[in-house]
């Protein structure tokens, strides 16, 4: 079997300041620290144990992003995926959903269409939702969102069970198939220190042109540390779909939003003050 995890390398949302977005309403990602998606990794954790239960199967992370994410794609080496392709081109600068879902759709076909797609739920730096459900309408594969486990995989399909807001659902579903993961599913697995050690020094072509002598040398003799690099070019996509120029997602206004304390109370851990609070927001309805 071949899965395809897709995978965003994200500004870390808990180190948002002033300078965060830009004039025309992307966010500046040059100056955030940026993190693996967390729910992307859970999407991950589930590739991974599929890949266990399964013999021959292979894990391949996709990721659209400036050449600095190709850090996501180690990562996920490091966890146990075999390797990854990164979508990287000035061209897809800027894209919201729609664009990217066809950037991720285009090279997808380009690859090859896998057996099963995984992805997480959303990204936080956008919350939609919405480009893993894209991205089967594009390719014309039936979808299941909100999955929490993978509970059985075989040849006859999957069984796939799905968390929502009142409750839990059990569904099996035909190959291919993509699967959008939540949260609430299992954590991803650390790091190997194996796998850290086997792959520490695997890198995308533009990547291989700054290393040392020797490290050229090593990724010549090892196919596995080479990470696919791939252009708008490569994947054939239609520029006027992609970025900026395919995005019909336009920011209206922005407001920087600062919450400051006007007023505060320090309170010991003890009953009489405990019991004084509450008796207090009591009295001025913020409870009760």
């Amino acid at each position: 079997m071949k899965i395809i995890v897709l995978a965003k390398q994200v500004p870390d949302t808990r180190n948002v300041g002033k300078d965060a977005m830009k004039a025309d309403g992307t966010v500046n990602r040059s100056v955030l620290p940026a993190i693996f998606n967390p729910e992307d990794l859970n999407a991950l954790e589930q590739a991974l144990r599929v890949k266990e239960s399964m013999p021959d199967t292979t894990v391949h992370i996709l990721t659209m992003g400036p050449p600095r994410a190709a850090d996501i794609i180690r990562e996920a080496m490091y966890r146990g995926a075999d390797g990854g392709y990164l979508l990287t081109d000035r061209a897809f600068a800027g894209a919201d959903t729609l664009a990217t879902s066809y950037a991720l759709a285009t090279a997808i076909r380009h690859i090859g269409v896998p057996d099963l797609i995984i992805s997480g739920r959303q990204a936080i730096d956008g919350d939609t939702a919405q480009v893993g459900p894209q991205v089967a309408e594009k390719l014309a594969l039936p979808q299941v969102t909100y999955a929490e486990d993978i509970l059985k995989v075989d040849a006859k399909g999957i069984e796939i069970k799905r968390r929502l807001e009142r409750g839990v659902e059990t569904v099996r579903a035909s190959l291919p198939l993509v699967v959008t993961v939540n949260g609430s599913s299992a954590p991803c697995r650390p790091r190997n220190a194996k796998l850290l050690q086997r792959y520490k020094y695997a890198r995308t072509a533009s990547e291989a042109n700054e290393v040392s002598t020797e490290i050229k040398s090593l990724l010549d003799q090892r196919p596995a540390l080479h990470i696919v690099e791939l252009s708008a070019a490569e994947v054939g996509a239609d520029l006027a779909q992609c970025g900026l120029s395919g995005s019909p997602t336009k920011v209206k206004h922005i407001e920087n939003v600062v919450f400051q304390a006007k007023e505060a109370k320090r309170m010991f851990p003890e009953d009489g003050e405990i019991d004084a609070l509450m008796q207090e927001l009591i009295a001025n309805h913020t409870i009760g």
